[in-house]
């Protein structure tokens, strides 16, 4: 049996015919960049979230980086981030020539960690003028402990960048309430990209924010700073989401919930028959409808890289999120950091690996999976 990793041609049949009736509305108004799609899904990802503005854009990692530029972050300045995240977290930070301070992660959700967060400021009294912004990640679909994060937050008057590129649609249960992933902070950054959860036939993202400031702001950076055509109070950048992706998303958007469900009930299904010593299964930290399985990722004590190449040659698709912390990046070697300031981070990438977990997985598939790893540790 053949079980792969992720199938978009799946997903594509239960909604072929709508998709594309809705890229033809696209290519005869010829309004291809900008227009009334992308201020459709702009509204309808707003609406979704939870929040007053959303500004599209050309990607996840656009996303963060026209956040960073609308909160002024350059060159001397600080941003603290995660240790263990998909690169463009950190790189973003080096692309403004500010530093990336980099933390290590909670042991069991793999997101940063809120006690090394203080312990960083308590260590660095001297260098907290310069922390322009922290960037929590939401991994693999769930949130980061944003109370105890916006706390240290608000203490030093630092703005948040939620990172929640895989995580459209968790929950947290804060001290204020349920809050949406990308709700909580000055703005929550969103990807696109077509293996997420609501992926687009393209590359694209989304800003979500409840400032109108600085919302303004990032609509005219997506547009190299124009205010007004040809007019730029500003020097940004071309950001901007196209009218094709925008209408995937309209498209994808309905089935959305239905999706997560489908992942949390693969997820649960994993949990409750995946019974090994040998294998550790996701942390479920608010409960699992708090969840969106973006990433089902096990942890593994033992021989990690050898069950990979097994239920790979067992047609298996499984893969390693991810295989190198950043302070082991080679481009961040002058940052200094050792494998000491970070032994959860390293854990992580040395002893997990992702499982299928697509919405039309189904249980054939992962019995197969199940019975396949309990072969390899047999």
């Amino acid at each position: 049996m053949r079980v792969p990793m992720l199938d978009l041609k799946a997903q594509l049949e239960t909604i072929r015919d709508d998709l594309k009736n809705t890229i033809d509305e696209v290519i005869e108004s010829t309004r291809y960049i900008g227009g009334p799609m992308v201020e459709k899904c702009e509204a309808e990802i707003a609406r979704y979230v939870g929040t007053k503005y959303a500004v599209g854009v050309s990607s996840g990692t656009d996303a963060l980086l026209v956040s960073l530029m609308a909160l002024g972050v350059g060159y001397g300045d600080l941003v603290i981030t995660t240790d263990y995240s998909f690169f463009a977290t950190a790189g973003v930070i080096s692309r403004l020539g500010a530093k990336p301070a980099f933390i290590d992660i909670d042991p069991q959700t793999y997101n940063i960690s809120p006690d090394a967060l203080q312990k960083w400021f308590a260590k660095n009294p001297d260098k907290i003028g310069k922390v322009k912004a922290i960037i929590p990640v939401h991994l693999y679909g769930q949130c980061a402990d944003m109370d105890e994060i916006l706390k240290i937050a608000e203490r030093y008057n630092i703005p948040i960048v939620e990172d929640a590129a895989q995580a459209i649609g968790a929950k947290y249960p804060s001290n204020n309430g349920v809050k949406n992933a990308g709700q909580m902070g000055i703005c929550g950054c969103f990807s696109f990209f077509p293996s997420k959860n609501l992926g687009a036939i393209g590359d694209g993202g989304i800003v979500v924010s409840n400032d109108e400031e600085f919302a303004q702001k990032v609509k005219a950076l997506r547009n190299h700073g124009e205010t007004t055509q040809y007019y730029h109070s500003l020097v940004g950048g071309n950001f901007r989401l196209d009218a094709i992706q925008a209408a995937a998303i309209l498209i994808k958007i309905p089935h959305l919930e239905n999706w997560h469900a489908l992942r949390r009930e693969n997820a649960e299904y994993y949990d409750e028959n995946l019974k090994l010593d040998d294998v550790m299964k996701p942390a479920i930290r608010y409960g699992r409808n708090s969840h969106i399985y973006n990433q089902y990722v096990i942890s593994v004590p033992n021989r990690r890289d050898d069950l990979l190449e097994f239920l790979s040659k067992n047609e298996i698709g499984c893969k390693v999120y991810y295989p190198v912390p950043f302070h082991r990046q080679k481009c961040f070697d002058n940052l200094g950091y050792g494998d000491s300031d970070f032994p959860n981070s390293i854990y992580a990438s040395e002893h997990t690996l992702a499982l299928p977990i697509y919405p039309e997985l189904t249980t054939e598939m992962q019995d197969f999976v199940i019975e396949k790893i309990a072969e390899f540790y047999k």
